[in-house]
């Protein structure tokens, strides 16, 4: 069987779709039948089941599949890193990581070195307030990002990590003492911005109250928000796990949602075609799951205030 044949199969048993697999392959419809057909005559019996409405896979189409595509991407794999080779160019990963979360996803990365210890995996800081032009600008190959992440030019590959997000107020207010709240707790109060420079619709991602995009108050800074909640009873605000474990100051009391709203980050790449250590990376990242930041257990007594009965 043709190396060609083999995409064309794989794609197909993908697609499940001849029209789409002509389409992704930039080959005619015509051509994926005769393929298959080829194949199919080779073997001695049907891969695909086929009908006016549907295309689905017979069982030995299933097991021809799972025979072959770990073969199928060893070859590809194989001749990029001959293409790299000639070209003299290193074997790198420049993974890009918003401040401390490098250490969060150092099971992930951890693996990855030590299933290809001759790659050069290096790190790049991502800022907050520009996270997607080191990606545009190749500075970085991948990088954590919050989701959703909504750039025409951006591909998010897989969800890399989750974090809780819980509600952050004075230590004095009134909300600080309870064991948990419900999002709808909070229809009475003031419900403050992140503070952090940046896209709206990352606002809206850790803000998950209803209607809170209509009552946030707009184009404060971090310390403005903090300012406010320290002296407004009435104020409340969102924050999310990582938040809490490498940046909390002890001036804010966090207390559990009931719902477990969380945040995700993903693993985000430019679009289009990416190398094969990237693509070894994100594989990882699937293959691991998502790596969860839980606070059940780190909840330390500055991150969840309890008042004191008076007297």
């Amino acid at each position: 069987m043709e190396l060609r044949d083999i995409e064309i199969f794989l794609t197909l048993a993908e697609e499940l779709h001849f029209g789409r697999t002509a389409e992704k392959l930039y080959i005619s419809p015509p051509r994926v039948s005769q393929s298959i057909a080829k194949q199919e005559k080779r073997i001695g019996a049907p891969l695909f089941e086929r009908t006016s409405r549907k295309v689905v896979l017979t069982p030995l189409g299933v097991q021809l599949r799972d025979d072959l595509e770990a073969g199928y991407r060893r070859i590809l794999d194989g001749v990029e890193a001959a293409k790299s080779s000639a070209l003299g160019g290193p074997d790198t990963v420049t993974f890009g990581v918003m401040g401390p979360m490098w250490q969060d996803l150092a099971p992930m990365t951890a693996v990855f070195r030590s299933r290809f210890p001759q790659v050069d995996f290096r790190l790049r800081e991502i800022r907050i307030d520009d996270p997607f032009t080191p990606l545009r600008d190749g500075d970085a190959d991948v990088a954590l990002l919050w989701l959703p992440v909504d750039e025409s030019d951006l591909h998010v590959a897989a969800v890399a990590f989750t974090e809780p997000i819980v509600l952050m107020v004075a230590p004095t207010h009134e909300l600080a003492g309870r064991a948990s709240v419900s999002l709808d707790d909070l229809e009475t109060y003031d419900i403050l911005p992140s503070g952090l420079p940046v896209p709206a619709y990352w606002e809206a991602a850790i803000s998950p109250a209803r209607r809170a995009a209509e009552r946030v108050r707009p184009a404060l800074t971090r310390e403005e928000v903090l300012w406010a909640l320290a002296n407004d009873e009435k104020s409340v605000a969102f924050a999310c796990g990582q938040g809490l474990k490498y940046y909390d100051r002890g001036t804010a009391a966090y207390v559990p949602f009931d719902e477990q709203p969380t945040l995700q980050w993903g693993l985000v790449h430019r679009a289009g075609k990416v190398g094969r250590w990237v693509r070894e990376f994100i594989r990882l990242a699937e293959e691991i799951g998502p790596i969860s930041l839980s606070l059940e257990l780190e909840l330390d007594p500055r991150w969840l205030h309890r008042l004191e009965p008076a007297g």
